[in-house]
């Protein structure tokens, strides 16, 4: 059956945590002492530049790495210290919207959306199927339940990707760039379905995203992360009125600013070999 939510300790306790944490890879840190929580029923956005540690951080979210220092904790449960069974039973409450959707291309909209009911389920194809139809109904594309993935456009292909994560009923949903790619009206479609299917269905999201006015327009809680660490967090009109000038430099799309346009480099002249001529 769907992975079942369980009882917790307290229901003012983060659905996530992290305390301190820094991971990385190959013994290289990528994040350091990280500080985050992740209220029940909200919409987190990680922001940032690239190569700051975005994807970095929702890998130690779902514990696909481990922390080489703190704890990351999931349900007031520190994931660190979990078995295989019970990491396996943590992430069937956990479900993940993939960059581009990553659909499986040989199989067609259903059976993508019943790939993890069949993965991790023992019901029966009857109640699968109409599990499907009702995933399928709520992101607006049943009817297109026997198109081939190279049938259907981005957009779609991106709402079948978010049937698919929510099919087992998790508490928590990853996106990882929802938005790239889309065109305006599917960006937009896209955004609201992610924050009505929060609502309507009781989960908690944390959305990794480039689009700030889409991110900002769904999101309850916003962090930006930078050099490795969380620099900024708050709602999205706080961060707007931010007066920290990376935050500033990139709420405001400026080309000048903490983050330079050249990277640290020797002067030109002796770059080029030209140190100490005349000119």
């Amino acid at each position: 059956m769907p992975a079942q939510r369980l009882q917790t300790p307290d229901q003012e306790t983060p659905l996530i945590e992290l305390r301190d944490v820094s991971c990385g890879y190959a013994g290289r840190a990528i994040l350091q002492g990280v500080n985050l929580q992740l209220r029940r029923g909200s919409v987190l956005a990680l922001i940032g530049t690239s190569g700051g540690g975005k994807t970095t951080l929702l890998r130690a979210l779902s514990r696909q790495i481990t922390p080489m220092a703190g704890q990351a904790l999931f349900d007031g449960q520190d994931m660190a210290g979990l078995d295989q069974a019970g990491l396996f039973a943590v992430r069937r409450r956990m479900g993940m919207l993939f960059q581009f959707g990553a659909l499986f291309t040989d199989l067609n909209v259903f059976e993508n959306v019943a790939f993890p009911l069949r993965e991790h389920t023992k019901l029966p194809e009857s109640m699968i199927r109409d599990l499907v139809l009702m995933k399928l109904n709520a992101v607006g594309l049943r009817g297109a339940r026997d198109l081939m993935p190279s049938e259907i456009s981005g957009g779609m292909a991106r709402r079948v990707a978010l049937a698919r994560a929510i099919a087992l009923d998790p508490d928590l949903v990853l996106y990882d760039e929802p938005f790239a790619g889309l065109d305006p009206i599917s960006l937009g479609v896209t955004a609201r379905l992610i924050r009505d299917l929060n609502d309507a269905l009781g989960l908690t999201s944390v959305i990794v995203s480039h689009d700030l006015h889409e991110t900002f327009a769904i999101a309850d809680h916003v962090a930006m992360v930078a050099n490795g660490r969380v620099v900024a967090q708050g709602t999205p009109e706080e961060l707007r009125h931010s007066q920290d000038p990376l935050v500033q430099q990139f709420v405001g799309a400026q080309p000048d600013g903490p983050v330079r346009f050249h990277q640290p480099a020797v002067p030109v002249l002796e770059d080029f070999g030209v140190s100490g001529r005349s000119a």
